[in-house]
């Protein structure tokens, strides 16, 4: 694979450049690895930006539709968008439905927007392991806004903030009293909180849940990334497409402050670090991978077993063998 002449066709904004780029970097083979860090460096140094952002949700409460209503909104402002999808794998066969695209059939014919559906694979968090470098391929790119869609699996799914600008948490009406609100983990990292399916019979119950969210968020600690009045709730209508232009303007206003206060360089930065460490951990556990080490692990283990050896003891010895390789 010419690493450089792919790079040149993405810059270029070609669709199906990126698409077999981003299948190179979810690759996990040597080989390919080495040849998506190559793009990758030479692609940093372009300096192009999208605003990046996350959302999240419980399964059911409408993430494809509101994605598909808000990029199309995006798209018929001009705006270039894409969606990276990810979607969870099973634990039994580790396959993955992939029908994300298939949902959003209206936003995937458009032709300012792109739409990747990825394995969750083993990776926690509600994010592939290789979304962050992804990303970046959609930036180089050009597009305007990169959507990351997570899994939706509940409280713990905070992996995504940590690779976003802003971080939506979508809601159903009636989904919980008020105390939901202030719950430690995926609350505290949410930007601003959507409640979905705000119409119908629903409207009046999604506006007693906007108001029994903000009542909560105001009784969180403040950030210092946070001006006056967020994070905020609102509601939303995926299906009648109420609502999106409001909260697209209240994300515009937050990011706008974000980058005149400096806390939009400082947090990727520190998503930078954070992703750097992640690295280091991953690449040690793959050290354990191998051969040696699986039989190493496993004789451990035989002995760990028959009482012979403590967990702690036989831990010490796998980590002093990592040492000496």
């Amino acid at each position: 694979m010419n690493i450089a002449e792919l790079g040149d066709r993405i810059l270029n904004g070609e669709r199906r450049a990126l698409a077999r780029a981003i299948t190179l970097v979810e690759s996990g083979r040597d080989d390919h690895r080495a040849q998506a860090t190559a793009l990758l460096d030479r692609l940093a140094g372009v300096g192009r930006q999208a605003l990046r952002i996350g959302l999240s949700g419980t399964p059911g409460v409408g993430k494809s539709t509101f994605i598909e209503s808000f990029g199309m909104m995006l798209t018929g402002q001009g705006l270039r968008v894409a969606v990276l999808a990810v979607d969870p794998s099973s634990a039994r066969s580790g396959g993955s439905i992939l029908g994300d695209k298939t949902r959003m059939e209206r936003l995937s014919r458009e032709k300012n927007a792109f739409i990747r559906p990825s394995p969750s694979q083993s990776h926690l968090g509600g994010v592939a392991r290789r979304t962050r470098e992804a990303i970046a391929l959609c930036e180089a790119a050009g597009f305007d806004a990169v959507l990351i869609e997570t899994v939706g699996v509940g409280q713990s799914e905070t992996v995504v903030a940590e690779m976003s600008d802003l971080f939506l948490l979508l809601l159903a009406p009636a989904g919980g009293d008020e105390l939901q609100g202030v719950k430690r983990g995926i609350m505290e990292m949410a930007d601003m909180i959507l409640i979905n399916k705000a119409d119908g019979d629903l409207k009046a119950t999604a506006t007693r849940t906007c108001a029994d969210y903000a009542g909560a968020l105001r009784l969180l600690r403040k950030r210092p990334q946070d001006p006056e009045g967020f994070p905020k709730a609102m509601t939303v209508s995926a299906v009648e497409e109420h609502g999106l232009e409001q909260a697209w303007d209240e994300m515009q206003t937050l990011t706008t402050w974000r980058r005149d206060a400096g806390h939009w360089a400082s947090n990727r930065a520190t998503q930078a670090q954070y992703w750097f460490k992640q690295e280091v951990r991953h690449a040690l556990l793959a050290r354990l991978e191998t051969p040696q080490m699986r039989d190493r692990m496993s004789d451990l283990g035989t002995q760990v077993s028959a009482g012979r050896l403590s967990p702690s003891a036989a831990a010490d010895q796998i980590l002093a063998g990592l040492s000496d390789t």
